[in-house]
């Protein structure tokens, strides 16, 4: 399995996902700046993503659906802050309402990844951070950690097919 641990700290208000993969990083960050690659794993495999507008550059935005197997739809939104290309990268995210705006009612948060290369491939790191212990806990709830795990568990097969 891709993930090796997910660990949210109430205290630092943070979720640490690391992942090891076995591709370098060149390969592994083309699965963040290719739409196509993306949608493929952002999302549980019950619930798919469909990336409507991906612009990773500053200032950026992307926006995604995700369908649930039931064709229920969540909206979700990126904004891009910093781009180190083939290391990090950090992000705004949060949900959105159907025409792709963010969903003030909803959580936002900041998500950093860092990829860094090991002697067996990438170690991918993404650390969100929450503004507050109840947004941490709402998102909690609603599964994130299992969700990205999920998600991030079909990106071994995508590296596969080279």
């Amino acid at each position: 399995m891709t993930v090796i641990s997910a660990i949210p700290d109430t205290e630092s208000l943070t979720l640490t996902v690391v992942a090891q993969l076995a591709a370098p990083p060149a390969r592994v960050w083309q699965l963040w700046v290719d739409p196509r690659q993306l949608e493929r794993w952002w999302g549980p495999p019950t619930w798919p993503a469909t990336f409507t507008a991906h612009d990773p550059r500053p200032g950026g935005r992307s926006s995604y659906r995700m369908t649930g197997p039931d064709g229920t739809t969540a909206n979700g939104w990126w904004r891009f802050h910093a781009i180190d290309e083939l290391r990090s990268l950090e992000i705004d995210e949060g949900f959105a309402d159907a025409d792709g705006e963010p969903d003030l009612t909803m959580p936002t948060t900041r998500m950093r990844l860092d990829l860094s290369e090991t002697a067996d491939g990438t170690r991918m790191t993404l650390v969100s951070h929450f503004a507050s212990v109840e947004q941490m806990q709402q998102l909690l709830e609603m599964g994130m950690v299992d969700g990205m795990s999920e998600a991030m568990s079909q990106i071994d097969a995508i590296l596969g097919e080279g």
